[in-house]
């Protein structure tokens, strides 16, 4: 059937329902169709620039803003290792025993045997567990040669002080007279 054999009131325009949302929008679009015709829009500032829309339709915008913010990192496997075995004499000389050290040290083994066993994800894992004993007696001989500098400041420090005792008496002295 064509439009001329309908019955004249078979569309009716008002027969169809609109909310709100829809009202507002098609009034919106109507006001900036006009604006655009009378040449509100021209010449503002930025235009012809680009938009930045770095994050518009990315769906985890919202983890990558909360990493950014947080300034958290999510390193490959082999990488995050080699930063831990790297930083792992720096975390060992902060403890105070060596149960605590060996402690450490085998759970820093047991990742990366637990990396080893997992498919690679990112570069090749190169980092290789630490000799326990070994790395035990090294924390040990950091430790006794941070305390023998620590004597020996110590001993610099009292011997200066008693040096500026000294100087300190015999200017009395030399004032007293």
């Amino acid at each position: 059937m064509t439009d001329e054999h309908l019955p004249p009131a078979f569309f009716n325009p008002y027969a169809v329902a609109i909310d709100d949302e829809v009202a507002i929008a098609l009034l919106a679009e109507m006001h900036l169709r006009k604006a655009i015709e009378r040449g509100d829009f021209d010449d503002l500032p930025g235009a012809g620039k680009p938009l930045d829309l770095q994050d518009l339709h990315d769906p985890d915008w919202w983890l990558k803003a909360f990493m950014r913010r947080e300034k958290l990192v999510v390193l490959p496997p082999s990488i995050q290792l080699r930063k831990d075995d790297a930083a792992l004499d720096g975390r060992l000389d902060e403890l105070w025993t060596e149960d605590d050290v060996r402690e450490e040290v085998e759970e820093f083994n047991r990742s990366v045997l637990r990396a080893r066993y997992q498919p690679a994800a990112g570069p090749p894992l190169v980092t290789m567990p630490r000799d326990v004993e070994a790395t035990v007696a090294a924390w040990a001989g950091r430790r006794a040669e941070r305390a023998a500098q620590a004597r020996e400041r110590a001993r610099t420090e009292a011997a200066a002080e008693e040096d500026r005792r000294r100087r300190r008496r015999r200017a009395r002295r030399r004032r007293a007279r």
